[in-house]
């Protein structure tokens, strides 16, 4: 057993071997000496022969010989003095046939003879079974699963072509989205992030936002060097957006709703006639981060300046204007820097007013301010109206409730005391059952 097992570790773990050399010697002799006292006694150890013991040595030795190793019954391996089962390659071959049969346990193997031989095949056939229903129940369930998710998907791709085929959509079209969704599902991007990690709560669904994207996050100029929790925010606010070949992210003269992170993929700057390249973005590049800060005084003002059309399939993360400014309203000293980040960098490439700039806040603005506010006052107010009819609807039914317990009370009462005007007396205690006996 110790030769069966940890020799072929040692062999297959160099560590193993080199981390504890001396012990492997002492263990190694002591194995060898037990094989040497093996030697010794069982050569030495009378056998019946025709119901006789057998005692001379000569014969001993002869029997111990013949007793072990190849040949020696038709459960080991065949004599290797014989041609056929001497060449290296038989016995390879042999050794890894008997032990599939045995460990599949599928084919007829050859009966143990000795005792030692049966343990052998028992322990054998358990690992073997073991193994084989492992095996097999793991690659059935990974089976199933890709079946699942495929299935769904599919479910999805007959879905949209349904709805192409009953528009009448292109065929050039039709077949865009169908390379499409070839290209989530081979490049593993089929998945929705936010239906998996909905079901998380919310510490842990930041956690592991902020592992994935909060370094992309940063490698944006504006964003650089703002607070963390600032930053835990946008995080959770960043939506994952792939593009197919030749898709325009934003054209010229749009407005400016979101911005972009290139996550993996090749934008180019192109001229409005979508040929011409001016500059090829890559990974880790980003751009619309001005327009959506609505900086006062910029001359583009929230509108796009140039058109940007994706390569290849590209994958960008996308950060909307109303999701960045509701973070920033915690975050007020986070809005005036990124604001002040923003003007320099529109001072810096000459598209900022200086005298629209230095003229405050921009009156339009406060109106727009102030009709939201508006707009919010009349939303709370149709809560608090909403709020108090369902209170007085609810005071009306307990009140309803009260006034029939009050007529079963003075019915249980009229029962117990007999009836009013049939000439029976009603006592002063059994007046005082009832506050409102009359």
């Amino acid at each position: 057993m110790y030769n069966w097992t940890f020799i072929i570790a040692r062999a297959c773990f160099e560590e193993l071997q080199s981390d504890y050399l001396v012990y492997w010697f002492i263990l190694d002799y002591v194995s060898d000496m037990i094989y040497m006292a093996d030697m010794a006694f069982r050569t030495r150890t009378g056998y019946l022969e025709q119901g006789l013991l057998v005692k001379d040595e000569m014969k001993l030795r002869e029997s111990y010989r013949k007793a072990i190793g190849f040949g020696a019954d038709k459960f080991v391996y065949p004599d290797i003095t014989d041609p056929e089962f001497g060449r290296l390659v038989r016995k390879y071959a042999y050794s890894m046939y008997w032990s599939t049969l045995t460990l599949t346990t599928i084919g007829e193997t050859p009966p143990p003879v000795q005792n030692s031989e049966y343990f052998f095949v028992v322990a054998d056939f358990l690992v073997g079974v073991l193994i084989f229903a492992t095996i097999v129940g793991n690659v059935g369930s990974m089976i199933t699963n890709m079946n699942a998710a495929r299935a769904d998907f599919q479910a999805r791709i007959d879905a949209i072509k349904q709805y192409m085929t009953f528009r009448n959509v292109t065929k050039d079209l039709e077949k865009r989205v169908i390379k499409w969704f070839d290209y989530l599902w081979t490049n593993k991007k089929a998945v929705d992030e936010r239906e998996v990690l909905k079901f998380l709560p919310d510490k842990l669904r930041a956690e592991v936002a902020i592992n994935v994207h909060l370094d992309t996050l940063k490698k944006v100029r504006i964003f650089a060097d703002c607070e963390a929790g600032l930053l835990v925010e946008l995080v959770l606010k960043l939506q994952p957006q792939v593009y197919s070949p030749g898709d325009y992210i934003c054209k010229k003269g749009d407005i400016g709703r979101e911005m972009y992170i290139i996550k993996e993929g090749k934008l180019a700057v192109v001229a409005d006639d979508g040929i011409q390249q001016f500059v090829v973005l890559s990974d880790g590049s980003y751009f619309g981060e001005i327009s959506i800060l609505a900086i006062k005084g910029s001359r583009a003002g929230n509108r796009r300046t140039a058109n940007i059309r994706s390569i290849g399939y590209s994958d960008l993360f996308c950060l909307s204007k109303d999701d960045l400014m509701e973070a920033l309203t915690e975050y007020p000293d986070a809005k005036a820097m990124l604001e002040e980040k923003g003007r320099q960098i529109l001072m810096k490439d000459g598209l900022l007013d200086l005298e629209v700039a230095a003229q405050g806040p921009d009156p339009k603005d406060t109106e727009e301010k102030v009709e939201k506010m508006t707009e919010t006052l009349d939303i709370l107010q149709m809560s608090y109206a909403r709020l108090l009819a369902e209170h007085e609807a609810a005071q009306s039914r307990l009140k309803r409730r009260v006034t029939k317990l009050e007529k079963m009370l003075i019915a249980q009462v009229e029962e117990v005391t007999g009836e009013v005007g049939d000439g029976s007396t009603v006592t002063t205690d059994e007046k005082k059952l009832s506050p409102d006996f009359d």
